[in-house]
């Protein structure tokens, strides 16, 4: 009867130290954060951070890159084939004179905190360059001539193309790309 008893609870004990095991492996991408599902802020703010966790540290990240995904509308930090980070994007329109380019380019020298063009009747924010210097952009979502945000675009952020080709993106996720990502880093349109 001792012996029953010892082998009922041995088995006992493998079998909660296999269930403990197996919840706590991790699948999904960097096995320091939480899964993707758990971190995007819902529902999206165009003036805040697309997660809840903070942004990577570019400087443990030599390989860092970025992913755009025109048919996700996001642009992912990827290290590797690894997604460090994840942000809401709104790229351009798919007509013939709005639509983002695809292809794989590199962040150029250009950048600023702030823009406006007549010629579109809208700026943005934190800008970087990514193709025919200037032209390009990775930027907050749109302003007015008076620099207040476009409400109707920033709606969209996240959800459909809006751009005229250039990458928008929320507000502190454009602070962070003009204040981190480094000359020459590559950027793959798709």
């Amino acid at each position: 009867m001792q012996r029953k008893s010892t082998l009922i609870l041995l088995t006992s004990i493998t079998l909660v130290i296999g269930l403990l095991a197996v919840g706590t492996v991790k699948v999904v991408g960097d096995a320091h954060r939480p899964s993707q599902s758990t971190v995007m802020r819902t529902p999206i703010n165009w003036r805040q951070s697309s997660e809840t966790v903070a942004y990577p540290n570019v400087n443990r990240y030599p390989d860092l890159w970025i992913h755009v995904s025109l048919a996700k509308q996001r642009l992912y930090l990827m290290n590797h084939h690894h997604v460090l980070y994840t942000m809401y994007a709104s790229s351009g329109v798919p007509t013939a004179d709005r639509k983002t380019p695809r292809g794989t380019y590199h962040v150029q020298a250009e950048r600023g905190k702030y823009f406006y063009s007549a010629s579109v009747d809208e700026g943005a924010y934190y800008w970087v360059s990514w193709l025919n210097h200037g032209e390009y952009l990775f930027h907050s979502t749109p302003v007015d001539a008076q620099g207040h945000f476009i409400k109707s675009d920033a709606a969209d952020l996240g959800k459909r193309p809006s751009s005229h080709g250039c990458i928008h993106l929320s507000v502190a996720d454009s602070k962070w790309v003009y204040n981190n990502i480094k000359y020459g880093t590559k950027v793959v349109i798709d």
